[in-house]
């Protein structure tokens, strides 16, 4: 694979494998999108289709069983992701697949056993890890710029609550939003916290609640050595697309802010104003989905393991099952307590 292009197929064409369809056409050198599944094919997607120059399907196995293609982009519904998976490294395919890897503990074990049996790359789509602040900040407790961190605070709010029939099969805010912040703990961190508190309201939309879901949350992670992190969750910030992280540490503290279209700044007799920060996850991270796709490609071409894999997946959603745990029995929640 290190010379020639390797030859994708994405399975799903929501609006993630849309996004990640674009950018490996247009973003990732190397990278051929060959072909496309979704079981909703209707014009505007056969257009698209069309327009980018890839054969579109309604069954995967056609990607599956296509011994051209090399590689599968996994973007379709989360109780899908790791039927694909196994079916996917059987086929001998190398694998991408986005977030969560299942809700199921057992499901996500005999997932990541295919995979090891056979023996192909497996990488969980977790992309804010490729955020330019955020790699920064972790690069810094790396390097020891931080001494010893104590607390870390992770800020991550929507601007608009989804549509509650989204809600009704997205597995709750813990595994479909605070799943992205579950992970960045652990890769800011360096490691599984012992312990999860959780509390949670429903103060945005109390169509939420009648659901059984929450649109509000603070979730406490607490590490074997006392250190602490704070996550605080809420479906709308009417200001924008709030995601922000402090690390604070024995020798300082780096904080990462929101990421704003330009950094321009008015001034007046009777104010000081900015545009406002980017509107959702589309602006605020399209260059860590560029980046992590490209990180990808090169795992694959120079035969690295990819930096964001099955035990990473693994974590995030024992940390989630552990917050539902706590929010649901309003206790402390021993990691340990989480078995598949």
């Amino acid at each position: 694979m290190a010379d020639k292009k390797i030859v994708f197929g994405v399975i799903g064409a929501g609006r993630i494998g849309n996004l990640h369809t674009e950018n490996l056409v247009k973003n990732v050198p190397g990278a051929r999108v060959k072909t496309i599944a979704d079981v909703k094919i209707d014009d505007k997607l056969k257009e698209w289709a069309n327009d980018l120059g890839f054969k579109l399907v309604s069954d995967a196995n056609e990607i599956l069983k296509d011994p051209e293609i090399q590689a599968v982009a996994i973007c379709s519904s989360t109780d899908t992701h790791a039927k694909y998976i196994i079916e996917a490294a059987k086929a001998g395919k190398q694998i991408f697949c986005e977030k969560p890897i299942d809700y199921d503990l057992k499901r996500i074990n005999e997932a990541l056993a295919a995979v090891k049996q056979a023996e192909v790359k497996f990488m969980v789509g977790f992309n804010r890890r490729f955020d330019h602040n955020f790699q920064r900040v972790q690069k810094s407790i790396g390097a020891g710029d931080l001494g010893t961190p104590h607390i870390i605070k992770i800020t991550s709010r929507d601007p608009a609550p989804p549509p509650i029939e989204y809600v009704k099969v997205s597995g709750g805010l813990f595994f479909d939003m605070c799943i992205h912040d579950f992970d960045m703990s652990n890769f800011l961190a360096g490691d599984m916290p012992v312990e999860v508190t959780a509390n949670g309201s429903v103060l945005v939309n109390p169509e939420i609640g009648k659901v059984g879901d929450i649109d509000t949350a603070v979730v406490v992670l607490k590490y074997k050595n006392g250190a602490m992190c704070t996550i605080d969750n809420s479906r709308q910030a009417v200001y924008g697309y709030d995601q922000r992280i402090e690390v604070f540490g024995s020798k300082g503290c780096a904080i990462a802010g929101n990421d704003f279209p330009n950094t321009v700044r008015f001034f007046s007799d009777k104010d000081v104003w900015n545009d406002k920060m980017h509107y959702f996850f589309l602006e605020r991270y399209m260059g860590a989905y560029i980046e992590e796709l490209k990180t990808f490609m090169d795992c694959l071409r120079q035969n690295k393991e990819p930096p964001v894999g099955g035990k990473d997946g693994l974590n995030a959603v024992i940390l989630a099952m552990a917050a539902k745990k706590s929010l649901d029995e309003n206790r402390p929640v021993k990691i340990s307590e989480i078995k598949a």
